[in-house]
């Protein structure tokens, strides 16, 4: 409750951040959201999960992918995330999975991935 990724969720909710939504992230959030054992020691119940995405949504802004960069990444279902990131011309990319998101063979030069702590700091 206290933690730097809903920090920034909040940042998000707040619009100090704009954080982009495309149809595969969409997909896989509400994917996420359906598995309902990951969230046995959950505080929120499916229904505040789901109010939670729908207010996120509400702040997002829709982003088409017209290229797919590919080959990239070596977890191929992490490329739609790199290919939002170029879409939506992103600064950053904010993820604990770095380890899989920066170790592309594309680089790109005005895109950072970094966790949710490094954001927090460098935008305050």
């Amino acid at each position: 409750p206290t933690g730097a990724s809903r920090q920034v969720l909040r940042g998000c909710l707040e619009k100090r951040y704009q954080p982009l939504m495309g149809m595969a992230l969409l997909n896989e959030y509400e994917d996420v959201l359906g598995r309902q054992d990951l969230f046995s020691q959950c505080a929120l119940s499916a229904h505040e999960r789901e109010t939670l995405l729908d207010a996120l949504l509400s702040v997002c802004r829709w982003t088409w992918i017209y290229y797919s960069w590919r080959p990239n990444l070596r977890d191929e279902g992490d490329n739609h995330l790199i290919e939002l990131a170029v879409a939506g011309n992103a600064r950053y990319l904010v993820t604990r999975n770095l380890r899989d998101l920066r170790s592309g063979e594309l680089r790109f030069p005005t895109l950072r991935v970094v966790l949710p702590e490094t954001l927090l700091q460098e935008e305050s």
